[in-house]
């Protein structure tokens, strides 16, 4: 757990500190003793009696009481250091930034438990091994640059990566993004991310606390944690970004289901960012930028003013927005016929506001004035102004940062001359603002947090799922796939509507069953999974004749244990599936069936258990969702039932870790008429 002797320490030693600050312990020492810390800092070096300045020791005896020690000594020195330390000083935290250990040979990762085991015996907290360190308001622990002025009002980050932390604050710090804690966790021994947000929900204080999280992921260690607190912080209004890498699979598991086939830990991790209301991005220059958007006031709606000196970036901007379904409408009417008297001939008012290559800072000044105060359908603003290096912007980035201040609706700025104005946009980010250099990175954030959903709610539950049935007919079932007739029992205590079917295995049970089913009718071989593949499908069948032919070859089919009968249905074929992926529970997918989920690759994804909401919001989010509303006067399907159905599975699912992979495809519907067609299920013990 996180203690206080982590965060905000009384006393410091540094084991491996150095007059030589190209060194990591000589440079963490430096960065401690040069920034905010202001209590006891001292050394430990068996080689030297001072250290920059400071006290050195030469051994643990004969140091002071401390309660934060810094380890950059080689790994196998670490745990008895970290055994003495917190035995004969007190010492309750330690943060490890060797490598050396889990990261690259089993003798390393024997070491690092070892010190796990020490530091829990004696409840004390441990960040790493192999990190660049912590930066608190109360010190600057790390070894690495850059060291930004820590803000309350900035970001909380967190990272799985130490070199990547690195970069994410210099691509942050160019923006003018602030900082307010960043923890660099390492091998995550003992404390991870999670366990970082976790403190950050229980101690979250709405006048004190950052209201921005950024998080670097490469593992994602407890799921079901990172779900619980980032929904409390979200909750609280905070806003979370992060990055998950990592996630391809170059080397993916077999899976014998086309949910198999197509859910990963990909789509695990998507599926948990969005119930948990985190907005992903996949590089650090979106992320940073995410985080400086969320740094911005609130914006209240989708509708921008874009004012410009130069077309081109503005065309870029617009058409970005526009795919993310935001919008920059145009303007009409006296108002705006008023503002181009304000301005040079041949400008534009109609959104975006074009000023001209000769736009002045009076004339943007007029432009944001009215777009604040009379285009009443704007939302948020945001200011394109570079420079051909004719003359010095000082006084428009300073008007520019004074309107930022006064207006309601936010301003965003987007200043691209970073070489041509780069005394200017310096001066411009002095006063604690963030500049946008990139108009599309812009119109990407603002589109992300616009986007997100808010966290899901609590898991829907509806009657008639018979969870105790359930469980006991997969107890009694073997490992591998389930035989037609428990699936169909198994939907049936779910209470999942299925068309009826009937197995037969010889002439005299196909006869019978084909007259009970009636024509037309469709075919299915038993035994084989991908029936298709094998040439074991056969619809519309309609008379005796083709009835016994297909039979029959259906039989010598390798596998084939019996030949299932159907009626031949009509409607929209539609999709459910689902997968076990170990830490994150099931992964349920929908959409439409057939060519659409084979080829096409139209499906949502969400991790069960599911609300009534996350299950509307998957089936809403489907590029075929107007087929399902009903188009061109042929009919829908009836919504609520496929929702409705989504989550009696995912309550089937959560209460059952047994089965592996989940088809019913096709599902079958046609107005207020759904029916599982086919299903598979793969269990395992």
């Amino acid at each position: 757990m996180i203690n206080r002797q982590l965060i905000n320490p009384e006393s410091i030693v540094v084991v491996g500190a150095s007059n030589n600050i190209t060194k990591p312990g000589g440079k963490l020492f430096y960065n401690i003793r040069t920034g905010t810390f202001k209590g006891s800092l001292c050394a430990l070096n068996p080689q030297e009696d001072e250290i920059q300045g400071l006290p050195s020791y030469r051994e643990i005896r004969e140091l002071p009481d401390v309660e934060l020690a810094f380890l950059a000594v080689p790994a196998m020195l670490c745990a008895s250091l970290v055994r003495e330390l917190a035995e004969t000083r007190g010492t309750r935290a330690f943060i490890i930034v060797s490598a050396g250990f889990s990261e690259e040979n089993d003798e390393g990762a024997e070491v690092e438990r070892e010190i796990v085991e020490i530091c829990n015996q004696y409840d004390a907290a441990l960040i790493g091994p192999n990190c660049i360190g912590v930066m608190t308001p109360a010190y600057q622990g790390v070894f690495t640059l850059p060291i930004p002025n820590l803000d309350p009002q900035g970001c909380d980050f967190i990272s799985g990566s130490g070199a990547t932390a690195v970069f994410i604050m210099e691509s942050g710090l160019q923006k003018g993004l602030r900082f307010n804690h960043v923890f660099s966790v390492g091998n995550s021994a003992q404390l991870g991310v999670e366990d970082v947000l976790q403190y950050l929900d229980e101690t979250y204080s709405e006048e004190h606390s950052s209201r921005v999280k950024m998080l670097y992921f490469e593992t994602i260690k407890d799921p079901g944690r990172l779900l619980r607190h980032a929904t409390s912080l979200i909750g609280k209004g905070c806003q979370i970004a992060a990055i998950k890498a990592g996630t391809t699979d170059a080397g993916s598991r077999a899976a014998s289901s086309h949910t198999g086939a197509m859910a990963s830990s990909d789509l695990a991790v998507a599926a948990l960012f969005r119930k948990a209301g985190i907005v992903r991005c996949y590089g650090r220059e979106e992320l940073t930028t995410v985080a400086s958007v969320m740094l911005h006031p609130p914006l209240k709606g989708k509708n921008l003013a874009i004012i410009t000196h130069a077309g081109g970036p503005a065309v870029m901007l617009t058409d970005q927005l526009a795919k993310g379904d935001m919008d920059v409408p145009k303007l009409e009417g006296p108002r705006v016929d008023e503002l181009l008297t304000h301005l040079f001939p041949g400008s534009s008012a109609s959104n975006p506001i074009d000023m001209l290559a000769t736009g002045n800072a009076e004339q943007l000044g007029i432009c944001i004035d009215y777009c604040e105060q009379f285009f009443k359908e704007i939302d948020g603003i945001v200011v394109i102004f570079g420079t051909p290096g004719l003359a010095p912007v000082f006084d428009v980035y300073d008007l520019l940062y004074q309107k930022m201040q006064e207006c309601q609706k936010p301003i965003y700025p987007v200043l691209p001359s970073l070489t041509t104005a780069a005394k200017e946009v310096e001066a411009f980010l002095s006063h604690g603002t963030i500049n946008f250099p990139d108009e599309v990175q812009l119109g990407t954030a603002l589109t992300l947090v616009h986007g997100i959903a808010p966290p899901a709610p609590p898991p829907s539950k509806v009657d008639g799922v018979d969870l105790k049935s359930i469980r006991e007919l997969l107890e009694g079932s073997e490992e591998g796939y389930l035989s037609p007739g428990t699936i169909q029992k198994i939907l049936d205590a779910a209470g999942i509507p299925r068309v009826s079917e009937e197995v037969a295995v010889d002439d005299a049970s196909l006869d019978r069953l084909a007259h009970n089913t009636g024509f037309p009718l469709v075919m299915k071989v038993v035994g084989p999974v991908h029936k298709s593949d094998v040439g074991g499908v056969a619809l519309g069948i309609d008379n005796d004749i083709d009835l016994m032919e297909h039979f029959q070859r259906m039989l010598k089919i390798e596998g084939a244990r019996g030949v299932l009968l159907q009626p031949m249905l009509e409607g929209i074929e539609l999709f459910i599936g689902a997968k076990y992926e170990p830490g994150f529970g099931h992964i349920l997918l929908c959409g439409l069936g057939g060519i659409y989920v084979e080829v096409m690759r139209d499906m949502a994804s969400g991790l069960a258990p599911l609300s009534l909401a996350e299950a509307g919001r998957m089936i809403r989010s489907l590029n075929g969702f107007k087929m399902l509303e009903g188009m061109r006067g042929q009919p829908g399907i009836d919504i609520p039932s496929f929702e409705e159905i989504l989550v009696r599975l995912s309550m089937v699912l959560s209460d059952n870790d047994k089965i592996e992979e989940l088809d019913l495809n096709p599902l079958m519907g046609r107005g207020d008429q759904l029916f599982v067609v086919d299903s598979r299920i793969r269990i395992i013990k």
